[in-house]
């Protein structure tokens, strides 16, 4: 019997997440091993996952389908394509960092367990190839988000973000919930037999009218997770409100979420709607992508910086699946990967530096890398990577969603680089006045980061230089999942 590689890693978070919840909260060790051997095992299953999937072969891979309930057309149905197997591996990649740095937590054992349930969530919708699996992983997901930061977030504004970032996204799924189940109807007359089935409700062939009609609908209530404009400030509060893994999670994997969701229903099962709506949603990712640029260079708290970046560098995502060429779906694919791994490094960053001087305030801080130089020569690379500099992923990423803009409108290409010189001054910005120059006196006694954080920081670090050196240990595998987005796109 085969293993059932992609359910093992589905369900593994959730299952260990469970155990930790009913451990006895006194063996706070116990939970901090099980916990850590968990992420670790699912690391590296997820990364055996990419490693075998054969992208010369393309298609669905690792394919499991299991009735669910029958007489709806409902079915536990997974499988990953080139697109889903490198946010598999994002994920696995995040966990694992993400509880490297939250070693010292508090409260160990109910953290771990929601951060693990979440985790199931995630993986499940990257992999699910059923519409009602699909959106069940995807409340599963949402679901912890709001006890992890009002528990474990930022004092001050935990409670506001934590309700801001739940009611934002409760209403985006709703929007899509009643798009998903227009097109399952829809289709039903088309098919003669309901199915909530990804691969036959492609086939479907629902009328153009329909698609022009439902597809804004079920493509916004995916992107609002996705930060595209203008329903994306619940973002950055969210960011900034969650504790050190929670940030890693949301900007670095949650996000992608939203887009890959939107690509996968809303693009894939309406592209005639697609074609029809975006190029006016285009414009919208190009405000992302400036705007997002000039608020993150005006902001004084460290985290905010990052947020808002994370808003301008999620529409460069959303901008290339926009462009529905094969270019712009090539770059976008790469960028969910960089900017997931980037922007977790990013808030690892932020975290070790707060967790040490207690402070996010730029002006106030200095002089860091005397006392905490693998923070920042991490950040310095993730910050490299963010300006989309050669050698870095976020080259890899970035030149190809420009070249598919530019092959669509070129005038959009040309207002989008303005971030690129934005992004640049406000990294070197933070670099400079974060890191270099006089150590405040109060912090000449803060200590080092552990053992834990290192490896956290290596282990980010080395996807984006990978990636930057040799693309080619994960272009052909997203380009063998955007030449099926296209092939469907050219046959509606």
């Amino acid at each position: 019997m085969n293993l059932p590689l992609l359910s093992l890693i589905i369900f593994l978070p959730i299952v260990a997440g469970t155990v930790m919840l009913l451990w006895p909260s006194a063996s706070r060790d116990t939970i901090r091993r099980l916990a850590l051997v968990t992420a670790t095992i699912t690391f590296l299953l997820s990364a055996w996952l990419y490693v075998r999937y054969d992208f010369v072969a393309g298609g669905y891979q690792f394919v499991e389908k299991y009735p669910w309930l029958p007489d709806l057309g409902i079915s536990y149905h997974v499988g990953v394509d080139g697109l889903s197997a490198p946010l598999i591996l994002l994920t696995g990649v995040v966990i694992f960092t993400g509880t490297l740095v939250s070693w010292n937590i508090d409260r160990p054992r109910e953290f771990f367990g929601l951060l693990y349930i979440l985790a199931t969530g995630v993986f499940g919708v990257f992999a699910a190839l059923d519409l009602f699996t699909l959106f069940f992983m995807y409340e599963v997901a949402v679901f912890p988000m709001y006890l992890l930061i009002v528990i474990w977030g930022w004092e001050k504004t935990r409670e506001y973000a934590g309700m801001k970032l739940t009611l934002y996204l409760l209403v985006g799924s709703v929007l899509a919930l009643v798009g998903g189940l227009a097109m399952v109807f829809a289709a039903r007359e088309n098919l003669g037999y309901l199915t909530f089935d990804l691969l036959e409700l492609e086939k479907a062939g629902l009328s153009v009218g329909f698609q022009k009609f439902w597809f804004p609908i079920v493509f916004f209530g995916f992107a609002v997770l996705g930060g595209i404009f203008p329903v994306h400030n619940w973002s950055p509060d969210g960011h900034v409100a969650a504790p050190t893994a929670v940030s890693m999670f949301h900007a670095g994997v949650l996000m992608k979420l939203g887009a890959f969701a939107a690509l996968r229903v809303g693009v894939m099962l309406m592209p005639e709607g697609a074609k029809f709506h975006l190029p006016w949603i285009i414009l919208l990712t190009l405000v992302n992508v400036v705007y997002g640029a000039f608020i993150a260079s005006v902001q004084q708290d460290f985290k905010y910086v990052i947020g808002f970046s994370s808003v301008s560098h999620m529409g460069l995502v959303i901008m290339g699946i926009a462009t529905l060429n094969h270019d712009g779906l090539l770059g976008s694919g790469v960028q969910m990967f960089s900017h997931g791994v980037m922007t977790a490094l990013f808030f690892a960053v932020v975290g070790m530096v707060y967790d040490r001087t207690h402070t996010r305030h730029i002006p106030s801080l200095g002089g860091m890398m005397k006392k905490l130089p693998w923070a920042g020569v991490a950040f310095i690379i993730a910050g490299l990577t963010s300006m989309g500099m050669p050698g870095f992923s976020g080259f890899i990423a970035e030149f190809p969603i420009f070249m598919g803009v530019w092959r669509y409108k070129p005038w959009i290409a040309i207002v989008a680089a303005i971030s690129i010189v934005v992004t640049a001054s406000y990294v070197l910005r933070v670099a400079h006045k974060v890191f270099f120059g006089p150590l405040p006196e109060e912090f000449k006694d803060i200590p080092d980061i552990n053992i834990f954080d290192r490896v956290a920081l290596v282990t980010l670090v080395f996807f984006l230089v990978a990636i930057g050196v040799f693309p080619h240990i994960m272009v052909p595998w997203i380009e063998s999942g955007v030449n099926y987005v296209l092939t469907i796109l050219g046959g509606a």
